[in-house]
């Protein structure tokens, strides 16, 4: 007796077992939404400011281009130049849309300033 007694009872709770195990109950699955929500949040604000970076090494190497292109310009002409002679010597491919070149002391001089309005505004 004992033994058909044990038998069932391991059928009982080999059953109970099973069906415990076949799948994640509710709870586990709100553990795991609210999980991946927390990480996506650290992703998004980390990857915003990836973008003003990037906008600010754009800005640095514009102007170092410019100021690159004015020196040889100078060593070629013997002068600085406006950005048109810039670009109608070969020294830029085209007119810079972020800053702007002005000359002084009889072409002997210039400064690379941003535009006003323009994204290197700040930079």
């Amino acid at each position: 007796m004992s033994t058909y007694l044990q038998g069932t009872l391991r059928r009982r709770t080999g059953a109970r077992n099973e069906t415990a195990e076949a799948g994640f109950t509710l709870i586990e699955l709100l553990v795991v939404i609210v999980i991946l929500g927390i990480l996506s949040a650290i992703v998004v604000f980390s990857v915003r400011g990836i973008n003003d970076k990037g906008q600010g090494s754009a800005c640095k190497t514009d102007k170092s281009t410019i100021q690159t292109a004015e020196e040889a310009y100078f060593a070629t002409n013997n002068k600085y130049g406006d950005m048109a002679a810039l670009e109608v010597g070969g020294f830029l491919s085209g007119a810079s849309q972020w800053h702007k070149v002005t000359l002084s002391n009889g072409d002997k001089a210039y400064a690379v300033e941003p535009i006003p309005g323009q994204p290197c505004n700040g930079a």
